[in-house]
Parts: C-alpha cells; sequence; structure tokens
C-alpha cells in the first residue's frame, strides 16, 4: 500500500504536466502522507526508527495520517471554493494541525521519560482522535454535499466513494475514542497484547478500518483524474466515427449548394481536431438542410410517414431522410415544392452539438441505407442510388 501510495504521489506531482491542475500539490501531500503512514506499520520501518526511538513509529504514523486528513480538506477546498475562500479555511486547518502535531509530539516525548504513563497517552489520544474526527467530518459534510451538485458522473461516484471511506475513518475514530476512554478510567477493557486478525479483534477497528479508509479516499479523490482521459478518448473517437458517417449527406448537400461549406481551415487532422471539425460538418448539413425548405414536399414527407413508425426517433428520421433526399431532387430539377412540409420536430428540439450529430447520424443513415424515396409520382425509388 504505501509504495502504492507512493507511485501515485509520484504521478500527481510529477506526472500532471503545466500548468499544474487545482489541487495537484495538496493531492500530492495527501498520497505522501498516507504513503508514510503506511510505511510505518511496515517491521522494516517499525524495527528501524524504534531502534533509535522507543515506539516513534506510532507518533510518525499518527502525525501523518493527521496531515493526510487535512491533505483530504486542502484538495477539497480548492476544488470546492473560491481561491481566496480556500487559502483562509487551509492556513487555519494547517494551523490546528501543527497545534496538534506539536501537543502530540510534547506528549509522547513525556510519556517516555515517565515509562509509557497511561494518563499521559491517553491525553495523547485525545488530541489526535479530535482533530483527526474533526477532519473526517468536515470532508464527509463536503463529500456529500458536493456529490449531490456536481454534473460529472465520474466526480459524484469519486465523491461518494470517498465518503465511504470516511464512514470507516470514523469507525476507527471511534476505536480510538474507546481505547481513550478506556486508559482514562482504567477500565481494561481493551487488551492491545492480545492477537487479532484483519476482521476480527481490536485489528478489525485499529488496522482494517483506517487502512479501507484511506483506499476508498485515495480512490475517489483520484477516480476523476483516471477517469476524464478516458473519457475524453471515447468522445474524440466518437467525434471521428461521427464526422465520417455523416460524410455521403454531406458531399450531395455540399455538391448541390456550395455555398453552405464554411470557409477552409488549416486545421484537417480530424483525430486531433475531431471537435472543431464535427462541429463545422454539423452546421453546414444543418444549414443545407435550411436552404432546401423550399423544396420540401409535403406529399413526400406525408407518403415517407405512412411507411414508418413516426413516434420514435428513427421513424422521423426516416421521414427526414426521404424528404430531404426529395428536395435535392426538386433542387436539381429546379422544381419548387408545390405544398412545402414543416421542420422536422426532432430537430427542432436539439440544443447542444452532440444532441444535433446524434440526429443528423439517424437522417445520414437513413439516407444512405435504409429509406425508399418517396417521388411525387408516388414511385419508390432506392435512397443513394
Amino acid at each position: 500500500m504505501a509504495l502504492l501510495l507512493a507511485v501515485a504521489a509520484g504521478y500527481w506531482v510529477l506526472g500532471r504536466g503545466t500548468p499544474r491542475p487545482t489541487g495537484t500539490w495538496a493531492m500530492g501531500a495527501l498520497l505522501c502522507s498516507f504513503a508514510l503512514a503506511f510505511a510505518s506499520y511496515a517491521p522494516l520501518v517499525e524495527d528501524t526508527v524504534e531502534t533509535l526511538v522507543p515506539h516513534v513509529a506510532r507518533l510518525l504514523s499518527n502525525c501523518a495520517s493527521l496531515a493526510a486528513a487535512t491533505a483530504v480538506l486542502a484538495v477539497s477546498f480548492q476544488l470546492n471554493l473560491d481561491p481566496s475562500e480556500a487559502r483562509r479555511r487551509i492556513r487555519v486547518r494547517l494551523a490546528l494541525l501543527t497545534v496538534a502535531i506539536l501537543g502530540m509530539t510534547t506528549l509522547f516525548a513525556y510519556e517516555q521519560l515517565t515509562h509509557r504513563s497511561p494518563q499521559v497517552y491517553a491525553l495523547y489520544l485525545l488530541l489526535y482522535v479530535s482533530y483527526l474526527g474533526f477532519a473526517v467530518v468536515d470532508f464527509l459534510v463536503q463529500a456529500v454535499r458536493q456529490s449531490n451538485s456536481t454534473r460529472r458522473d465520474s466526480v459524484r461516484i469519486g465523491l461518494r466513494t470517498a465518503a465511504a471511506g470516511c464512514v470507516f475513518a470514523l469507525v476507527y475514530v471511534a476505536y480510538k475514542t474507546t481505547r481513550l476512554v478506556d486508559l482514562s478510567l482504567g477500565l481494561g477493557l481493551i487488551d492491545s497484547h492480545s492477537e487479532c486478525s484483519s476482521l476480527v479483534g481490536r485489528c478489525a477497528f485499529s488496522v482494517t478500518a483506517p487502512a479501507l479508509a484511506v483506499l476508498l479516499i485515495c480512490l475517489g479523490l483520484t477516480l476523476p483524474a483516471v477517469a476524464y482521459p478516458i473519457s475524453q478518448a471515447r468522445r474524440r473517437r466518437w467525434e471521428v466515427q461521427s464526422f465520417e458517417a455523416l460524410g455521403p449527406l454531406w458531399q450531395d448537400l455540399s455538391a448541390a449548394m456550395p455555398h453552405i461549406v464554411l470557409s477552409s481551415a488549416d486545421i484537417e487532422d480530424v483525430a486531433t481536431d475531431s471537435d472543431f471539425l464535427l462541429q463545422r460538418r454539423v452546421i453546414e448539413i444543418s444549414d443545407g438542410i435550411l436552404a432546401l425548405r423550399p423544396y420540401r414536399s409535403r406529399r413526400v414527407q406525408e407518403a415517407a410517414q405512412d411507411t414508418v413508425d413516426t413516434g420514435t426517433v428513427r421513424g422521423a428520421a426516416v421521414v427526414e431522410a426521404a424528404v430531404v433526399k426529395a428536395a435535392l431532387a426538386g433542387l436539381g430539377a429546379g422544381r419548387f415544392a408545390d405544398d412545402v412540409a414543416p421542420p422536422t420536430a426532432e430537430a427542432a428540439s436539439r440544443r447542444d452539438l452532440r444532441a444535433d450529430a446524434e440526429w443528423l447520424l439517424l437522417v445520414a443513415d437513413a439516407y444512405v441505407d435504409c429509406v425508399e424515396r418517396v417521388v411525387d409520382g408516388g414511385r419508390p425509388q432506392p435512397i443513394g442510388a
């Protein structure tokens, strides 16, 4: 876990390119802190540092946990608040973190001098649990609030995953609180020397719960960064495929009406400029269909409607393709429609590039492959012939 977190921290700090995205350094600090916390549990690291100072691995782990909790809050503040408000809140948390770490270090040193006094250790735990519980609850509230308002699915899922991690962190805080009460009152409820496993006994609360909390919080905060390039790659692939699929319809329209083609640009690489080129093609096709309005025959429209289910989007696209094909034929013959067909309601309901493209893709598909053109004489002929 420590090695995985260290690698993830390296990716966030060194592999994010320039300029650095908001929250990069806070996320790097978060992952590094968690990596240090888990490294302190490793027998090799624990034995090495404790040959110098007995039981210091516990202090290192606890301080790293508090630093990680503060970094979690910093990431959340930087992403969700105005920069000035985020800086103000981060400064307050850093001040509280500094007080908590200094207090824990002082109590740890005094505890060693007093031969591990339970009362001193209880005060140590009080500082640790108080700040950790405050940070976890603070982040949990923010994660739940932001997950309900965000538009991106990856961010919503990530925040809810992190919120689930906060629940396990609160289980750990509850265990430490119980341990604090036990030490303060000398009840002997928890035997720190008894054997246990990751699922049974105190280790389920002292080790497994925080491990799951770290895993879920890190996954939740990293998920949007991992999902974003994947979603972008899928979007570009869809744009390239859509650009090519609209080609036959665009070619017929631009050949009949060259003026619909926008001024040429130097950008011609569909793979790298798919967004721009697809948007231009959609605009040109829409302009071409609009220019065909005087040639759109109501008779052709009604004849096509009799052959499909007009209650579906695909059926409406079939009708539109038949009307466009007949209108192009009328334009070529110089023959206006006797009774102009009204615009398609499906086309008018589109409000963005993707919706426009998806509609025109259905029309283009019907135009090339699926529709039979109904001419004014009533004899059907294959479209695209």
